[in-house]
């Protein structure tokens, strides 16, 4: 007879989690059809936090991609208008990638597909049981125990 695993069980359940989220923010977004991979939209969201444009380098890091998947990502967001390649002012062998004004629009649409795929996945919690979500989550993601009550 085997021992149930309950950390086993976690895992799966995750793993299932992760899948779902990430199935359901692709409709959310194709629904938009914004003309962005979920990979896209990330690096997107992920370009807004610079103060100033980034080096792919810089991107790769914060990713946590090899600078190819990047390279990859940045032709398909310059191929539909998105971002935009830019000489370092102080290095023109470097180049630097920044958002266009039709980049800034889409992160906009973003966040709203974002906002309604949360609001299907979490449908079914209470306001509490979100609350508890949370912090969980906050946990999980700190990596340290959350302070107790």
């Amino acid at each position: 007879m085997t021992t149930p695993d309950p950390d086993g069980l976690l895992a799966e359940q995750l793993l299932r989690l992760t899948r779902r989220v990430h199935r359901i923010q692709k409709r959310h977004l194709e629904r938009r059809d914004l003309g962005v991979t979920p990979a896209q939209s990330r690096l997107l969201r992920t370009l807004a936090h610079y103060p100033s444009p980034p080096r792919m380098a810089d991107l790769a890091e914060r990713l946590e991609v090899v600078p190819r998947a990047v390279t990859t990502l940045v032709d398909g967001l310059e191929a539909g208008g998105k971002v935009r390649r830019v000489p370092d002012p102080a290095n023109r062998r470097v180049t630097r990638i920044e958002l266009t004004d039709e980049g800034r629009a889409t992160l906009l649409e973003l966040r709203g597909a974002r906002r309604s795929a949360a609001e299907e996945i979490l449908a079914p919690l209470t306001e509490k049981e979100r609350q508890v979500l949370g912090v969980l989550l906050d946990t999980l993601i700190d990596g340290e125990a959350a302070p107790r009550c």
